[in-house]
């Protein structure tokens, strides 16, 4: 039965990517087809496994011996609140999810600075770019997001940013969105189950690929095909590792001042709605998105609930439904692990703000045309989000 909801959901998600294209012919079927198909056997590997359970384990037992040398950091500073730094104890969300990020942005610095990042990022990007039928720069730059994150991206490649036309620069911006940065997984991490957060990112990353492609469909010429990668201003290796410290502070404030306004603004939300309609705005959401999560291969019966945690990563952001789903606990593990794979993504109406920023900060006319396709950017990044949720659910 799953397999069939999976194929009506592939089928839901292809058809609605098509729409949006406003029927372009350009659609190149075979990288399509090959992408969709790495897509299972990644899917398959990361969850069925042992080869798979022994990367993931690997993976975060790294990220779980960061957070507890990040906790050293943070029991010196803040060691007189309660549970912070002790065996097994827990401190307020900000101290034992957020600070470690300034840790992971630090290493992310030295990574960087030492050349083996740029390393990773160009010659990953360039097996991508025979993949995917795309060019050097998309596939650079959508490994470069994973990692670097979704404003940082487009400081490396500002070189051809007032270059590109309309629909490469669409590619790029939805990569980032569809992706999420290395510095803040460790945080999802402590707050879902690490082998979805794995599993997203690698689903994603071709996931942002095949919806581009049927969405935004165009080929690459040779001519067009350039990559040119901005090198940062020379450093000295403390003068960039204070600056990555910060750079790290300043995302967990933001993180944080994000969360106290989303969380706070939509319970007053619901309070305003169960008071006039009797039912919550989540609730409400929740049967709007339920159709969704029901192709994803949710069933019926929780498909309400997961719909609302759906929605209000949508319309805040994933950290807000992830501390939702946390409290979920009469939800399958089925379920808990679709809705974990869609969570692992930047697709929310404030990243369209974050990404139109970025490349407004670089070239004034190349940000507002993002600006005008942010709507777009926000759909199709959502579809590889259901995409990638649907392709873990046929091994869940």
């Amino acid at each position: 039965m799953k397999f069939l909801i999976a194929i009506l959901g592939l089928l839901v998600v292809f058809g609605l990517a098509y729409i949006a294209s406003n029927g372009k012919k350009q659609i190149r079927y075979r990288p399509l087809a090959v992408m969709i198909v790495l897509q299972i056997i990644l899917a398959y590997a990361l969850l069925n496994t042992g080869v798979g359970t022994f990367l993931i384990g690997g993976f975060s037992t790294i990220f779980e011996n960061l957070l507890d040398y990040a906790n050293e950091g943070i029991a010196f500073v803040f060691g007189g609140l309660v549970g912070v730094g002790a065996e097994g104890g827990s401190g307020p969300f900000f101290l034992t999810v957020l600070m470690p990020i300034v840790v992971i942005s630090a290493l992310i610095g030295i990574l960087q600075y030492i050349r083996i990042l740029p390393f990773v990022i160009k010659y990953i990007g360039l097996v991508l770019s025979k993949i995917n039928g795309m060019g050097k720069l998309e596939s650079y730059n959508a490994v470069a997001s994973a990692i670097l994150g979704q404003s940082e991206v487009f400081i490396s490649v500002k070189k051809q940013i007032g270059l590109l036309p309309k629909h490469r620069l669409y590619t790029l911006c939805a990569s980032a969105m569809s992706t999420v940065s290395m510095s803040i997984v460790g945080a999802y991490m402590s707050m879902i189950d690490p082998k979805y957060v794995v599993t997203a990112l690698v689903l994603n990353l071709f996931g942002g690929f095949i919806i581009a492609s049927i969405v935004n469909p165009y080929k690459v010429t040779e001519e067009e095909d350039i990559l040119e990668v901005q090198e940062e201003e020379k450093q000295s290796f403390f003068e960039m590792l204070g600056e990555y410290i910060l750079d790290g502070f300043k995302v967990a404030i933001v993180v944080a001042a994000m969360l106290i306004g989303f969380v706070a603004l939509i319970a007053l939300i619901n309070g305003i709605f169960s008071a006039v309609l009797g039912i919550s705005f989540q609730e409400l959401l929740g049967y709007v998105f339920a159709p969704f999560a029901f192709i994803m291969g949710v069933p019926w019966k929780e498909a309400i609930q997961a719909g609302s945690i759906m929605a209000t990563k949508m319309v805040s952001n994933e950290f807000v439904a992830m501390l939702d789903l946390t409290k979920q606990t009469a939800l399958s593990a089925r379920t808990t692990g679709i809705v974990s794979v869609f969570l692992v993504s930047f697709a929310n109406f404030s990243s369209i703000g974050i990404i139109a920023g970025a490349v407004k900060g670089l070239h004034e006319k190349q940000g507002n045309v993002v600006a005008r396709f942010g709507l777009k950017l926000l759909y199709g990044a959502s579809l590889v989000s259901v995409l990638s949720a649907i392709i873990a659910g046929l091994f869940l």
